[in-house]
């Protein structure tokens, strides 16, 4: 029997979406049915983690514990977050339910592993930057994590920005010249460290763009559909 999934969103919406398309896209399904049962809270009022996380607004805390909890009670079997920076609030999260939550950052730190990448650069919000989020989860396995410089993390999160605005031409022109640039300074690939990045930055022979939203999605099939045994304790 199939195990049901709960995704906390509205973290963006359009990063909510695109979760949910992975989702869809990679099940191996010949008709409606063979498709994950997805409950989804798109909670869009949840406060901004990254400004709550340098100190300039909500905490978005009770917003996501209220969502978790929702989703639960609606019959999920575990969760997720279509959020890379709700993940500084993953352990709170985590321990106001009685069901697992995959951990996005983890998630993606063990596949750069098994692709035996090394050397990787980061575009991500500033929460997520100073929060060290993915440089926790790769350090571990012995991967460099190359941060973007002051000024170039300012063009990062105007692109995330006008992403979130629905300007996917403006973000696409920010992130790219970014994504440039660490390529430059030695990243094998380049991690999409917030979900919305991977809507306007794509792989193509000059760079490979990482996705944890594809990896994370790849993952919930597995465990929907029972092709692996138990979850992988954070």
């Amino acid at each position: 029997m199939q195990k049901v999934v709960g995704i906390i969103g509205g973290m963006g919406p359009l990063a909510t979406v695109d979760l949910m398309n992975k989702i869809i896209f990679h099940t191996p399904a010949k008709k409606d049915q063979d498709h994950i049962h997805i409950i989804v809270d798109n909670y869009s009022q949840i406060p901004d983690r990254t400004t709550a996380i340098l100190g300039k607004g909500t905490n978005p805390t009770p917003f996501m514990i209220q969502s978790a909890r929702l989703l639960e009670k609606a019959g999920a079997d575990f969760l997720v977050m279509a959020c890379n920076t709700a993940h500084f609030y993953f352990n709170a999260v985590s321990n106001s339910v009685s069901i697992p939550i995959l951990n996005m950052p983890l998630e993606t730190a063990r596949f750069l592993h098994e692709k035996k990448l090394r050397r990787v650069g980061l575009l991500a919000t500033d929460g997520t930057i100073n929060t060290k989020l993915y440089q926790h989860s790769c350090i571990s396995y012995d991967i460099h994590v190359i941060e973007p410089d002051v000024q170039m993390q300012t063009e990062v999160m105007e692109g995330i920005y006008a992403i979130k605005a629905g300007n996917l031409d403006t973000g696409f022109l920010h992130l790219s010249k970014a994504a440039d640039k660490l390529r430059d300074s030695g990243a094998e690939a380049i991690i999409a460290g917030c979900t919305e990045i991977p809507l306007v930055l794509k792989s193509s022979e000059q760079m490979t763009i990482i996705d944890p939203t594809e990896i994370l999605a790849k993952r919930v099939i597995e465990i929907a559909t029972e092709t692996v045994k138990e979850l992988i304790e954070v």
